[in-house]
């Protein structure tokens, strides 16, 4: 039977729409960087007790999130934890951060000085390094990390950013404290907040003794106050991040920005502030840029204190770094020797300029003596 003209128009812009509907559905379940089984977060929630908690802390804070997907556990013996078996005996505080992060690194001796301060009194910590680049996730270079900044509390390595995508983070560092009852009631982004946060700690400890009928005077006062801490600049006008890699150079200003693969550069005769420029044939990857010719450079007119660039090198290479022409001299940073020089043989963040006048744009050169420096970022404090 021949079907009315109508009917089959019908039926197949029906079908069309469906069929439609079918491969955007496809396309936008494989444009997501999360794994689709990744996507039901309900199980990183974790469940309290009710009939121990008030029903004004239930409304007023969200309940503990759970370590999800971990890659692996440090400080722990190997063995796993999590976050719900301390519910009820400790206070909890879940430090996100990653080892490569200048942010990351001013605040890790306070939260040193308060597990050393308060880990005997029901305190507990526990980091979640999430990655930003590849080489982070490798266990030896976070284990590396965690010794050198002297960390003795249990890190956890969030290689799959499940933890991360289950507190619904976007930030290095970020802090959550979780109180006795299993709900996080304090939230810090970023640096600096230090005596707020100790005295958070101060309080919720003073809680957990209460209703575990300890002795609240015991708890320490006073403010944690570390040596040697490097201050982040206060000036207003500071250079941003800067990134090497396609995925993220928006800076580059004599090269093609995000295009991968290997691009002649040549330094132009005029240098903007706070932008990117190469010397050389660099081959542009998706998280870095690497040099292929000896004697490459980098270029970049900068306003800040300090100076960081995260590097690593196929081999040991040896840098070269100017500022204003002229070796840096009384404002090189740690890693460089009086010389002007660097060796890039670790997987890490260098300290190339310390503290600068921070008054005045002054233009930074690298002079890459081989090929195969890998150049992540700049940062600025």
């Amino acid at each position: 039977m021949k079907k009315h003209p109508l009917r089959s128009r019908k039926e197949s812009t029906a079908l069309l729409i469906v069929l439609t509907l079918i491969i955007l559905s496809i396309a936008y379940l494989e444009g997501q960087k999360v794994p689709i089984d990744s996507l039901n977060l309900e199980e990183s929630i974790i469940e309290l007790d009710k009939t121990q908690v008030a029903d004004e802390k239930a409304k007023q804070y969200s309940p503990a999130v759970e370590i999800l997907k971990p890659s692996g556990f440090m400080n722990t013996d190997d063995l796993p934890i999590n976050i719900q078996q301390m519910i009820g005996e400790r206070v909890i505080l879940v430090d996100f951060w990653t080892y490569t992060c200048t942010n990351c690194q001013r605040t890790l001796p306070y939260i040193n000085g308060w597990y050393e301060k308060y880990k005997d009194y029901g305190f507990e910590i526990v980091g979640v390094h999430t990655p930003e680049f590849e080489f982070e996730k490798e266990k030896a270079n976070v284990q590396e990390a965690i010794d050198r900044f002297g960390i003795e509390y249990p890190v956890i390595q969030d290689n799959d950013y499940g933890t991360w995508r289950a507190y619904k983070n976007r930030y290095w560092p970020r802090k959550y404290l979780i109180d006795i009852d299993g709900f996080i009631v304090y939230d810090h982004i970023g640096e600096g907040g230090y005596d707020e946060t100790e005295q958070k700690i101060q309080e919720l400890l003073k809680e957990r003794s209460s209703k575990l009928g300890l002795d609240i005077s015991q708890i320490p006062t006073g403010i944690v106050d570390p040596d040697n801490i490097v201050a982040r600049s206060t000036s207003g006008r500071l250079s941003p991040e800067i990134y090497f890699g396609g995925s993220r150079n928006e800076r580059l200003s004599n090269g093609n920005v995000g295009q991968l693969g290997v691009q002649s550069f040549v330094k132009p005769d005029k240098l903007e502030d706070s932008q990117l420029y190469l010397e050389g044939d660099w081959n542009i990857h998706e998280e870095f840029a690497q040099n292929q010719t000896p004697y490459s450079k980098i270029f970049f007119p900068y306003l800040a204190k300090d100076v960081y660039m995260v590097l690593s090198g196929e081999k040991p290479v040896r840098v070269k770094v100017l500022r204003d022409g002229k070796v840096p001299g009384e404002f090189n940073g740690a890693d460089l020797d009086n010389d002007g020089y660097m060796w890039v043989d670790e997987e890490r963040l260098y300290k190339i300029i310390s503290k600068d006048s921070n008054e005045g744009v002054h233009t930074l050169e690298l002079i890459i003596g081989e090929p195969s420096l890998n150049a992540f970022t700049f940062t600025f404090g």
